[in-house]
């Protein structure tokens, strides 16, 4: 293949190139990569997430960065790519999350809501005059009621395919964030202790990261919490010992 001929596969989502790949889907998954990382981890008890906050100046407020959205009562969401697109997939999931409750009187299911996501995201890969979603979603929550609610947690993917996971990372150093996890991640793991892996996860790529560079939320049968910054800066503080150096 000449370099005209591949270009020419490079300028539609709706084009495959001679050896089966869509470029501009791929190009999405760098865009993924690029972004801060995020994590999802499933307990015994709930799901944990976590993001990293980048900010471009120190004068910016870290809170204004949203990497993680709450989507209904019992289920919440880390991104990770072009932060204007995971807002337009979150939106996108609140109103598959209402619509549901106004149809059918219950929560939506965590494997549902991420299918269903998946299906608008592919959409935007075999549409002319249109690009691919540059972000991806974890999506974590409690599925069924009451006693029998079990923790489940999916990740999207900017081709369209949803992927169940018990622990993963998205982002930039996601090969060493999730070898860490693949190490330390447990099925025993209580809340709490998914809490403070997530913390240290996120930790691997940089020491001297500080709690105000990360957010963390837990999603259980007690519902959507987010988890305090003293909380994480005294897991900082004992797992991470560089990161009292760093102050």
């Amino acid at each position: 293949m000449n370099r005209n001929d591949q270009q020419a596969y490079d300028r539609g989502t709706s084009l495959f190139s001679p050896d089966g790949r869509i470029y501009q889907v791929e190009y999405a998954r760098e865009a993924v990569k690029r972004g801060a990382p995020s994590v999802g981890i499933r307990t015994a008890d709930g799901v944990v997430l976590g993001a990293q906050r980048r900010t471009s100046s120190s004068l910016m407020e870290a809170e204004s960065i949203e990497k993680i959205h709450k989507l209904d009562s019992y289920l919440g969401a880390a991104s990770s790519g072009h932060v204007a697109d995971a807002r337009q997939l979150v939106d996108d999931a609140r109103e598959e999350s209402q619509v549901n409750h106004l149809r059918y009187g219950e929560a939506i299911g965590v494997e549902t809501l991420a299918k269903t996501l998946s299906d608008m995201i592919q959409e935007s890969t075999q549409r002319g005059g249109t690009r691919p979603f540059g972000a991806s979603l974890l999506i974590g929550g409690m599925d069924g009621e009451d006693d029998d609610a079990q923790p489940r947690l999916f990740q999207t993917d900017p081709s369209g395919a949803p992927h169940e996971w018990k622990a993963v990372a998205i982002g930039s150093n996601r090969g060493d964030i999730q070898e860490f996890l693949e190490d330390e991640w447990s099925s025993e793991l209580a809340l709490s202790d998914g809490v403070s892996l997530a913390v240290r996860a996120l930790a691997v790529p940089d020491d001297e990261i500080e709690a105000a560079d990360l957010s963390i939320v837990t999603v259980s049968a007690e519902g959507y919490y987010s988890v305090g910054s003293d909380e994480i800066d005294d897991i900082l503080s004992e797992h991470v010992p560089d990161a009292d150096d760093s102050e």
